[in-house]
């Protein structure tokens, strides 16, 4: 029987997964099973216990610690996610582990992957994110990994040039426009008060610390609760930042500011169904996440993107760059709620999407699986 893990350690990542997830669950037989590894900050309480999201039988639980408060924080949750999943892959023995992006409790995983000679199959290799450590991560996942589904041409390009085979590298485009079809379903009038929000114009919003910049988060938050301030008509409703270093920073300052600010709304998470419902009906996405550079743009709504953590990311037109001061802001805002620019928005589709992602993933995982175990002898491909 072959035998492939999915790992899972957040809730962002996790969306991406789970129309794979969902397929590959569908196809388990005598011949094949999948198991689900769930990890990271859904087993955290500061981060909103996301395991609780996850409907998908859950196979192993692998608690390591997310502290994210600086350098030493970081490199010890690496260490113990090393070991950890070092163990996990030497009794499961599986025939390969599905990887999705790019942060550094997956690098370890990764890691504790090549290091078992169990075959990755990675997800998301190939983009670029200049303003983040993610950027580097990523890279280094890519060339630790066997198979690759990539989300433009542009990323299948970048990961050739790292010296992969192009026969092992896939342009699939990203599992958003899965879970833009199935989940973004909800009414307005449903997912407002699924969330306890009041029927108001509002903003959908997430903020993570740009980690290649040693400034910390501080000066460029307080900057967009001026900007929140500005706008005392329109609700702004926040998902709390991830587990990188200065988001444990950024989450108790929007605690914090939520007690004083009258149109500030914070959730720890909302859940893929409720998140994309909102995005669906928000009168745009506001700050330096993905998701605005992603699933906004299928959803033909305006994005306003605030400084370089998302820098070098292949882009919709419907996507607005402005810098992290509020002067920036303001304008982008005010050229996103034009209606000239709700009318491109109309009619701009995301770059990341095509087909039917998840399907054709699952498809040419299980068959690279059944040809037997691949040679991990990879031969760089020059170009």
């Amino acid at each position: 029987m072959k035998k492939l893990g999915v790992v899972t350690a957040t809730r962002a990542e996790y969306g991406l997964l789970r129309p794979v997830i969902r397929k590959f669950r569908s196809r388990e037989d005598a011949g094949f099973r999948m198991e689900l590894i769930v990890t990271g900050t859904h087993l955290s309480d500061a981060y909103g216990m996301t395991v609780r999201e996850i409907t998908e039988r859950i196979d192993h639980r692998i608690t390591i610690p997310v502290d994210c408060a600086d350098e030493r924080d970081i490199a010890a949750d690496q260490a113990q996610t090393l070991i950890a999943f070092t163990d996990l892959f030497l009794n499961e023995r599986y025939d390969a582990v599905m990887l999705l992006g790019d942060r550094y409790e997956l690098l370890s995983v990764a890691i504790a992957a090549a290091n078992t000679g169990t075959p990755i199959f990675h997800l998301c290799g190939g983009d670029t994110t200049e303003g983040a450590m993610d950027e580097w991560i990523r890279h280094s996942i890519t060339k630790m990994s066997y198979l690759h589904f990539v989300t433009s041409e542009e990323s299948r390009k970048r990961v050739i040039q790292l010296g992969e085979d192009p026969e092992r590298v896939f342009d699939y485009g990203s599992t958003s426009l899965d879970n833009v079809r199935e989940y973004a379903d909800m009414s307005r009038a449903d997912a407002l008060e699924s969330a306890g929000l009041p029927d108001l114009p509002y903003a959908l919003c997430t903020y993570h610390p740009v980690t290649m910049e040693k400034t910390g988060p501080d000066a460029q938050m307080q900057v967009l609760f001026e900007v929140i301030k500005a706008y005392p008509a329109m609700l702004f409703v926040f998902t709390k930042s991830n587990a990188d270093q200065g988001g444990d920073r950024i989450n108790s300052m929007l605690d914090e500011a939520a007690e004083r600010i009258p149109n500030l709304r914070v959730f720890a998470s909302l859940g893929v169904r409720r998140y994309l419902s909102l995005m669906r009906y928000a009168e745009f996405v506001l700050g330096n996440s993905s998701s605005g550079i992603i699933e906004a743009p299928m959803l033909h709504v305006p994005t306003v993107n605030i400084g370089d953590r998302q820098k070098g990311r292949l882009q919709a037109a419907s996507i607005l760059n402005c810098k992290p001061t509020e002067g920036s802001i303001k304008e982008a805002i005010e050229q996103a709620l034009t209606r000239q620019h709700r009318e491109l928005c109309k009619k701009t589709d995301s770059p990341y999407g095509k087909g039917n992602p998840a399907e054709m993933i699952v498809c040419k995982s299980r068959e690279f699986l059944l040809q037997g175990r691949p040679d991990l002898k990879k031969r760089f491909y020059d170009l």
